[in-house]
């Protein structure tokens, strides 16, 4: 009763918020209100409908998932950025454009703050009170494991630490006089045995400086710079690959987004540094990411101090021919060792763009590209025998602990809006409505030899047995596909027909997500 209460009272609210923001954004406007609230009532009343969809699913108005400012902050943006997203997809989709940008816009900045502003209010008010014991230990218990605590996970379990190794002096205080005797100890220990005198170690951003190395190969290189500062990072890369013998080690650093979030939020006062964050996070972040703002970033900040997430840093790594061997924490930096066995793949120049497409097994065993919004983090799609590796698969058949997944991209899932670019697909005709998911080529081969050969013989589809099925691991996956497939053999139109029906009432009252 308390939780139903609480939905409806912040329901309310936040309908109020939304008219207010609305009336205030048609009020400055030349024309008034006489203008703006009849010719755009339409679009204030499907952006209320979408609004308060988008907040009850992502947790907005749900008792106990806004527990501080941080996830308040996360919360509320993100949940506002796909609402406006969604009504903007939907005004295209319908060819409506006679609504006015600021008044579109402003509306939804407007509302963001009066809502940061009162769950702020209400966030003090709730830590001023005691909290009970079992809701914490339930939201304890729920969170999703940190950047910190999946490294720990995975230090060392692809490439078994060096024996007991006494490095030469003069490599050592090289080491020491750069970073510290921190970074120092802990690069000797990552590195082990594997140094020799066939070792170079640097601290450098430029290819020059790879280039003009003495020697034409090596079989360690490290360098000491974080790569944050390295403005081409795959040429960079590339060159070290150039410069290493086969199985050669190398060892880079990196300051991950999570540890740049947590040094700025550290840095400043409370308040002031979520204002620098947000705007370190458009600058930093959302700037480069386009590709008409992208000049601007470069002005700004002349390419240095980039954002690298944990993923995109594995990723470019080992795009650039490598294996990851082990990653540990020192520090304010995350260093990974990574061991060369092959060249480096040519890179897709449109690795950031929102909508990607990916190379699935379709068909006759041709490949598919399928197209879909991007939900993970650039490069991510290089590490998938890495995150299979470490982490198996969950409950679904889904990566556990899959830290390649944004943010919003976690949303866009729960909501299916990553999913609306494979309808193209299904108007190029290589995907039907129903079928067989279509699989990457690692996912693929960790099914039994049986249903690859039998998957190869259909289309896939937008809409998998799974849904119907529900299955909980790979085994239970494959024999939800054997027994779809060998339905669709005796009645293919009833079938597909069937398992679209009990897919769309699990997906709409079985609260089934897709992750």
């Amino acid at each position: 009763m308390k939780v139903a209460r609480f939905r409806a009272i912040t329901l309310a609210a936040d309908v109020v918020l939304l008219t207010i923001s609305f009336l205030i954004m048609a009020w400055i406007k030349p024309s008034g209100l006489k203008s703006y609230v009849p010719s755009h009532s339409l679009f204030f009343i499907i952006l209320v409908v979408i609004w308060i969809i988008v907040s009850l699913i992502n947790g907005k108005m749900h008792r106990g998932k806004i527990i501080n400012f941080t996830s308040l902050v996360y919360r509320v943006i993100s949940s506002n950025i796909i609402a406006l997203s969604v009504t903007a997809l939907l005004m295209y989709t319908f060819r409506d454009y006679e609504y006015s940008r600021t008044v579109v816009l402003g509306t939804a900045l407007l509302t963001t703050i009066f809502e940061l502003f009162a769950g702020s209010v209400f966030v003090a008010y709730k830590k001023a009170s005691a909290h009970e014991y079992g809701d914490f230990s339930r939201s304890y218990r729920q969170r999703k494991p940190t950047e910190r605590e999946l490294v720990r996970q995975t230090n060392g379990k692809n490439h078994c630490n060096g024996s007991a190794f006494v490095a030469g002096h003069e490599l050592v205080e090289s080491i020491k006089r750069e970073c510290g005797s921190e970074m120092s100890d802990a690069v000797i220990r990552m590195a082990g045995d594997r140094l020799s005198g066939s070792t170079a170690v640097l601290s450098t951003t430029t290819l020059f400086n790879i280039r003009n190395l003495p020697c034409d190969r090596y079989d360690y290189l490290i360098n000491l710079h974080r790569i944050n500062d390295i403005k081409n990072i795959n040429e960079f890369l590339d060159s070290i690959n150039r410069k290493l013998e086969m199985n050669g080690s190398f060892l880079v650093c990196v300051e991950t987004k999570d540890q740049r979030k947590a040094r700025i939020l550290k840095k400043y006062p409370p308040v002031l540094n979520y204002i620098y964050y947000s705007f370190d996070f458009i600058i930093k972040r959302v700037l480069p990411k386009l590709k008409f703002t992208r000049p601007l970033y470069t002005f700004l900040t002349g390419g240095n101090s980039a954002v690298i997430s944990r993923a995109e840093a594995l990723g470019r790594i080992c795009r650039a021919g490598f294996k990851i061997g082990q990653e540990s924490f020192i520090g304010n930096l995350l260093c990974i060792e990574s061991v060369k066995y092959r060249d480096p793949i040519p890179v897709n120049e449109n690795i950031y763009g929102p909508m990607i497409a990916l190379p699935r097994i379709g068909k006759g065993g041709f490949i598919v590209k399928v197209y879909k919004l991007r939900t993970m983090h650039p490069y991510s799609e290089y590490i998938q025998d890495y995150v299979y590796n470490m982490h198996k698969l969950q409950n679904g058949g889904k990566f556990m602990n899959d830290f390649r997944v944004t943010s919003w991209g976690a949303i866009c899932r729960r909501v299916w809006l990553d999913e609306l670019p494979m309808l193209i697909n299904l108007f190029k005709g290589n995907m039907k409505l129903v079928g067989v998911r279509p699989l990457s080529r690692q996912y693929f081969d960790l099914y039994g030899k049986e249903l690859r050969n039998r998957r190869v013989k259909y289309k896939p589809g937008l809409i998998p047995p799974f849904y119907a099925d529900l299955p909980e691991d790979l085994d239970e996956i494959q024999s939800s596909e054997l027994r779809y497939l060998d339905s669709y053999d005796r009645r293919p139109f009833l079938t597909d027909f069937r398992y679209f029906w009990k897919s769309t009432w699990n997906i709409l009252f079985g609260n089934v997500r897709s992750n």
